[in-house]
């Protein structure tokens, strides 16, 4: 399985780009934790500290596919790299004017939120023409993609927490955002960012919205981040009850490793017919692992329940990517990739709103119960739009989908 990996990483670029990647998306996979650790640290309340991660969530769902299509029309390097400096000012302009000012913190937030670089779709932008336009290792790249984002996932906020106990929240505010800033700019200075062009796009206020396929992938993937924010919210009324923190730290570790495993396994092989077709399967499975989660047993049981409610997550996400890479219009890839990015964000965002009242109202049970019942509701959504995912979806070659150039590089 690793090996696989491996050997993609040895193509030239391959490394220092996902590196590159996931080290310029650290700031915005650890913003909420670290919004919080700061504002506490101040003196706020956890109310103040919620808004504030809010609004940061919100700017960041509109600026994502606003970004990506700026850097479907001008190129990585213009986009990327200022974005990701706006982005690590807003989060120094909170660092050092604090939380005296409400309407000074709110603006930090939005600045930083809208202005998060769309790293996570430059890099899928990038692999058909790195990997040399080999469909099949495309796909492999985009499950270790899958896998790499559980590995950031994991180690992030344990980081935030080295940071904040060696100086202050304040201090690791700063020090990660300038961490993401060099992880941009590794991106944006290599070659294949530099050279890489879309494809040529027919005009339209629409973008890659006009695609039918790609909107029924959307709704899909929006309910399937609901079923994760709802998780977290629930695991923590069930770490209440069950041993406290330690409880939950174990059940979302249980969570990503097996995304991990998942991702790991599904990347090790090849695999035959329709991706669309595939997809409803793992969706299918996503959604029927959510279920034991209601049993609500002992924290040994219900941490193993939640390594089992992973396993099909890393699959999912990486069968969407290439589902994405078929039904995005020509000349849109990467702002097809932040959409998904968006609807994803908002899904795990009102997941998260959605199970605090089903947790007062019906205990912890009822707080997974929403996951589970967002888990079916993204399997309806792939189900009741099979005929537009079937004729949307041109059978294309990877190499393709950003031009009829199949050399190293894209380049005009």
């Amino acid at each position: 399985m690793a090996a696989g990996y491996a050997e993609l990483l040895k193509t030239r670029h391959a490394a220092r780009l996902l590196v590159g990647t996931l080290i310029g998306r650290l700031p915005n996979g650890v913003a909420s934790i670290a919004v919080v650790m700061f504002v506490r640290a101040e003196g706020g309340s956890y109310s103040l500290a919620g808004a504030l991660a809010a609004a940061y969530g919100v700017a960041n769902a509109v600026g994502q596919p606003l970004l990506g299509r700026a850097v479907d029309l001008y190129g990585q390097p213009r986009v990327q790299l200022p974005a990701s400096v706006l982005s690590a000012l807003g989060m120094v302009w909170l660092a050092f004017a604090g939380i005296g000012s409400a309407p000074v913190a709110y603006a930090a937030m939005v600045v930083a939120g809208l202005f998060t670089p769309p790293l996570e779709g430059g890099l899928r932008a990038l692999w058909p023409s790195v990997l040399g336009g080999k469909e099949e290792r495309v796909h492999a790249a985009y499950a270790m993609d899958a896998v790499a984002q559980e590995v950031m996932f994991t180690a992030g906020p344990l980081l935030v927490t080295v940071f904040v106990a060696l100086w202050s929240p304040a201090v690791a505010l700063v020090a990660l955002n300038v961490i993401g800033v060099l992880g941009a700019l590794s991106v944006v200075v290599s070659e294949p960012s530099r050279t890489w062009r879309s494809a040529p796009r027919e005009a339209h206020w629409l973008g890659a919205l006009r695609s039918r396929g790609l909107l029924a992938l959307l709704g899909s993937f929006f309910f399937v981040g609901m079923a994760l924010g709802s998780i977290t919210v629930a695991a923590v009324a069930y770490s209440d009850d069950h041993g406290g923190t330690a409880v939950y730290g174990w059940m979302m570790a249980a969570l990503g490793l097996g995304a991990l495993v998942g991702g790991v396994t599904y990347g090790a092989r090849q695999w035959a017919g329709a991706p669309e077709r595939r997809l409803r399967l793992l969706v299918a499975l996503l959604a029927v692992c959510y279920l034991p989660l209601m049993l609500s047993v002992g924290p040994v049981g219900m941490t193993a329940l939640s390594a089992l409610a992973g396993v099909f997550l890393a699959p999912s996400l990486a069968c969407a990517f290439i589902v994405v890479d078929r039904h995005a219009p020509a000349g849109t890839v990467t702002e097809a990739f932040s959409w998904l990015v968006t609807f994803f964000g908002v899904g795990a965002a009102i997941g998260t709103a959605a199970a605090g009242p089903a947790v007062e109202t019906g205990g912890t049970p009822s707080g997974f119960a929403v996951a589970s019942g967002a888990g079916a509701a993204a399997l309806l959504v792939l189900m009741v739009t099979q005929r537009a995912l079937a004729s949307a979806g041109r059978r294309r070659s990877v190499a393709g989908s950003e031009g009829a150039v199949v050399e190293p590089f894209v380049k005009n």
